[in-house]
């Protein structure tokens, strides 16, 4: 009889082998979990301090103050959001402005009506106000639905100028129409006349200037976000003196 021997070498360094393997690929497995869960729990408070940024405070108010440094928020993960985003909301902002703008003066062209006012505010400096509304590229925006007392007038002056050309001064002085008008921008693609006014001018031809106002208002119901103006014909005659030529709205009811 021949005595039991142990293990043959080859077995024990196969089952030595086999157990290493099986090691090996538990440890991949429990890092991959491991890792796995760790990505998801990043993505999942990355994605609600992202909502978070945007909830937790008004985006209109943020893109107020989008061009005031702050050192602080600089460094404010929430603050370089909406940093972002406020920057890509007013460049889509001021691309349909610009569209809308050209349809707009490309209608008043088209249809012979007067050419738009576009500044108010630089001739009424210290002398304008705005509260509860804003004035866009000569547009007063409407912050809520309700209705609205619209006003405007504008002032035509003529003066006459030793240099300038006689065939001009005599075609300025023939009589003509001076009209304003008054328009409601909304959703609808074309602007909607609201009101306007006219009144022909006869200017003396011995006189050295000539004055002529007009000045309209009305009541009109107005949704929000719908947009006023107001333009007028003969632009280059319209004097933009702070106590001649003005505009405005305000909320009655």
């Amino acid at each position: 009889m021949l005595p039991a021997g142990g293990p043959s070498p080859a077995y024990t360094c196969g089952a030595v082998l086999l157990a290493a393997v099986l090691l090996q690929s538990v440890c991949v497995a429990v890092t991959y979990i491991y890792f796995t869960n760790e990505l998801q729990q990043l993505r999942d408070t990355y994605s609600k301090s992202g909502i978070a940024c945007l909830t937790g405070e008004e985006l209109g108010d943020f893109m107020q103050n989008l061009d005031v440094e702050s050192k602080d928020g600089v460094a404010d993960p929430c603050w370089q959001v909406k940093w972002h985003l406020g920057k890509l909301i007013k460049k889509m902002m001021s691309r349909i402005l610009q569209e809308n703008m050209s349809a707009i003066n490309g209608y008043l062209s088209h249809r012979g009506i007067g050419q738009k006012i576009h500044s108010w505010e630089s001739s009424r400096r210290g002398h304008s106000f705005l509260y509860n509304v804003e004035l866009w590229n000569g547009e007063l925006v409407v912050p809520q639905t309700g209705f609205y007392y619209i006003y405007s007038q504008t002032y035509f002056r003529f003066r006459e100028n030793e240099n300038e050309d006689l065939g001009l001064l005599e075609r300025i002085r023939n009589p003509k129409q001076l009209v304003q008008y008054i328009y409601k921008l909304t959703n609808y693609p074309e602007p909607i006349l609201l009101m306007k006014s006219a009144r022909t001018s006869c200017w003396s031809k011995k006189a050295e200037y000539g004055l002529y106002s007009i000045y309209q208002g009305g009541v009109f119901q107005l949704k929000r976000e719908d947009r006023i103006f107001v333009s007028v014909s003969n632009s280059d005659i319209v004097d933009m003196d702070k106590e001649a030529s003005f505009f405005g709205a305000f909320m009655i009811g």
